[in-house]
């Protein structure tokens, strides 16, 4: 159960549930993560062979950084989603394109389903996490550079409004490089919530 103290955003979507979003505790949420990262349907995360000690020291390395972060999301009170966060200019994502002021870059998973796939499910999860992402509004443009085989998680950010950039080659992968300008955001999730239960760590 997470403890309120470490969340960083909440917010009730209609519908939908309670949705929370805290830092990954890379010794607490290892074996949650190490679970989700090595199964097939995860392969494109690229921690298939991951064990349980490597999953948490790569957390903990993030955990670190001061622009890179990571996040598990809830849906009341159940993890959903791994999400991760990082400024380009310190990224190498950052040597592949040119960075402008306000980019800034996302990673995504959504965890197995439970009971069957739901219906709009990811896009809800991932029009949530834009929504925190957003609450700063230094950041006019989201960066994603998904596995350029995975056209599910290419399409699902084109239904979100993120437009296709080039192809890029990355230390672990060739990348598709998709762009989300803040206005031109397609699908954000509605209705009244909190945010910002406390200040971020971003």
């Amino acid at each position: 159960m997470t403890k309120a103290i470490d969340l960083v955003w909440r917010r009730h979507i209609d519908g939908f549930g309670e949705v929370t979003i805290r830092p990954v505790d890379p010794a607490a949420d290892a074996d949650l993560i190490h679970d989700w990262v090595t199964r097939e349907r995860s392969r494109f995360w690229g921690m298939r062979d991951a064990s349980r000690e490597r999953v948490r020291e790569i957390y903990a390395y993030v955990d670190s950084l001061t622009t890179h972060h990571a996040y598990l999301i809830h849906r009341n009170g159940r993890p959903v989603g791994l999400f991760q966060t990082y400024e380009p200019a310190a990224d190498p994502v950052g040597e592949c394109y040119e960075v402008r002021p306000g980019d800034f870059g996302i990673h995504l998973m959504v965890g197995p389903p439970d009971g069957g796939t739901e219906p709009g499910f990811t896009g809800t999860v991932l029009g949530a996490f834009l929504d925190f992402v957003l609450t700063d509004g230094s950041r006019r443009r989201i960066v994603a550079e998904p596995d350029a085989r995975n056209d599910r998680a290419i399409a699902r950010l084109v239904r979100a409004g993120f437009v296709p950039g080039p192809q890029v080659d990355l230390p672990h992968k060739r990348a598709q490089l998709l762009f989300l300008d803040v206005p031109d955001r397609a699908d954000p999730v509605g209705g009244p919530g909190q945010s910002a239960v406390r200040p971020s760590r971003q």
